[in-house]
């Protein structure tokens, strides 16, 4: 779950002139703004496709880098569900089958929920921060925001598919406007777009973030989020297999 809470929430830290700052202190205060030390999540998932739709709404609860669980609350097929993340591994809880389910490797490349995530994106260990080398690539303008455009390169043995990221953060509010996640061969196979920015939990975020596909026309996931609160009072004890089932 914290892969995509990080792919789909990397946003808005606290207008503070930034002269003299490196990259990698940039992309700090952005993530560090946007994840606080626990947060709960009131989201609502959109996938797009060119024959059909489908809306999933959600509520999320982080803490740290380590522990993620989703609630799923509508549609009512799926409501009652929940994937609960400690560390690298990730289980599924199904109410209607009264089952709990810890995936295994072979369906962590399987698509989530359907949508344009997939299962290794809820459990990536990988940080933004630490995991990457960061450099100022020049300025862009993204949306009418002047952003700073900082290319992403894993460190060596980083837990990391992507050969590099390419991020866009805006200059006055540290938004991050757009993602865009290169294979080896240099193809873009990803691209997210943060927009409707707004005041959330106290902080200026981006309210809809948009991930799409590039090889994919007209495939995309929206997720919007209604509602976050940040630095709320969770511990690792919330995080159990025993709470993902009545959590509520």
């Amino acid at each position: 779950m914290k892969r995509i809470l990080t792919l789909i929430t990397l946003a808005a830290i606290i207008s503070i002139p930034c002269y003299g700052q490196s990259a990698t202190e940039i992309v700090q205060r952005a993530n560090d703004k946007m994840q606080g030390e626990s947060s709960v999540a009131q989201m609502t998932m959109e996938i797009v496709r060119p024959d059909w739709e489908r809306s999933v709404s959600m509520k999320a609860w982080s803490m740290g880098q380590d522990y993620s669980l989703i609630l799923i609350t509508a549609p009512a097929r799926d409501q009652g569900s929940a994937f609960l993340k400690r560390g690298n591994e990730i289980w599924n809880w199904l109410p209607d089958i009264n089952r709990t389910i810890k995936m295994p490797p072979s369906m962590m490349s399987q698509s989530w929920m359907g949508s344009d995530f997939d299962n290794n994106d809820l459990v990536r260990e990988s940080s933004i921060v630490v995991d990457y080398v960061h450099t100022l690539a020049g300025d862009s303008t993204i949306n009418g925001y002047d952003t700073y455009k900082i290319n992403m390169t894993p460190k060596e043995d980083a837990p990391i598919v992507w050969d590099k990221v390419v991020v866009y953060i805006s200059k006055d509010e540290y938004l991050q406007l757009r993602s865009e996640f290169y294979d080896e061969d240099g193809t873009l196979v990803r691209l997210m777009e943060g927009s409707e920015v707004r005041e959330i939990g106290g902080r200026l975020l981006p309210a809809r973030m948009e991930m799409f596909p590039m090889d994919e026309e007209g495939h995309k996931t929206v997720i919007i989020y209604d509602d976050i609160e940040f630095d709320v009072n969770l511990s690792e004890r919330f995080f159990s297999l025993q709470n993902m089932k009545r959590v509520e």
